[in-house]
């Protein structure tokens, strides 16, 4: 057991190690100006960290702004899929003959490309508002929410029904009702395929929020900024949005690998 709980924690050490490792080494050669002999391209076009962190400081309260807008989106966005995808998994779940046809519609929006799905909805939700700021808002919501929705839908059905068949029988012996089946088997049950399906719907949610800002009408959020700066050739601002961009994506999925951690702490 001991040497088993060694391996353990040595895989989980290097599974950190060596990414951070190449990471920095990535940096360094970003900094030392190797990066740039190896693309063939100059410190204008790809810019030095040192000069991209100056410019995240001495611009954070126009970047925070920025950034707050697209988690906003990202996170309604999250919420609202995984919530319509769950009820969408409960449902195939209660009426397995039209679960699996539902299930494939459902799954069908992920071959959707953001690109092209973003431009239609946002045309559709034109006369939502008055206001181009609540137009912008809801359909940047609605993007984010049908890419979560498809993650959610699949996994969570998965969880609600494979089950252990003596788990299964088990209930049945004690006579159990359906809604004692699903709050007391079921329901527990699908909770490892909601994280599984959240580890892809998080970071799917602030993708598809930075890119449904580019066809924004309100111009706010952290995409929508490398859009405009890269039209200005205002590339040292944009790469400060995208590594922004990239620091919201982690956050968020450290928090819910957090969450994950202590939620299912007995279960492992």
């Amino acid at each position: 057991m001991a040497v088993l709980k060694k391996k353990k924690r040595k895989s989980a050490v290097e599974s950190v190690l060596y990414p951070a490792l190449f990471g920095v080494l990535i940096i360094v050669m970003w900094q030392t100006g190797i990066l740039h002999k190896l693309l063939k391209t100059d410190e204008y076009i790809l810019p030095y960290p040192t000069r991209i962190i100056s410019i995240i400081f001495e611009n954070s309260d126009k970047i925070m702004t920025n950034v707050w807008a697209s988690v906003e989106v990202a996170v309604c966005g999250l919420i609202l899929g995984s919530l319509l995808g769950y009820i969408i998994a409960i449902i195939a779940a209660i009426f397995p003959i039209y679960g699996s046809g539902g299930l494939t519609i459902v799954s069908a929006f992920n071959a959707i490309p953001i690109v092209a799905l973003a431009p239609v909805i946002i045309n559709w939700t034109k006369d939502v508002s008055e206001q181009a700021e609540i137009r912008s808002m809801v359909a940047k919501i609605i993007v984010v929410t049908v890419v979560s929705m498809a993650s959610m839908s699949v996994n969570a059905y998965r969880g609600l029904t494979e089950l252990t068949p003596f788990s299964h029988d088990l209930m049945k012996t004690y006579a159990a009702g359906k809604i004692t089946e699903f709050v007391k088997l079921r329901l527990p049950n699908s909770i490892p395929y909601i994280f599984t399906a959240l580890r892809v719907s998080v970071p799917g949610s602030v993708i598809s929020a930075l890119v449904s800002e580019y066809f924004a009408e309100h111009i706010i959020g952290v995409g929508r900024q490398i859009r405009e700066n890269i039209l200005i050739a205002q590339y040292s601002t944009a790469w400060a949005y995208i590594i922004t961009a990239c620091i919201i994506g982690i956050l968020m999925y450290a928090v819910l690998m957090i969450i994950e951690s202590v939620l299912l702490r007995k279960r492992r």
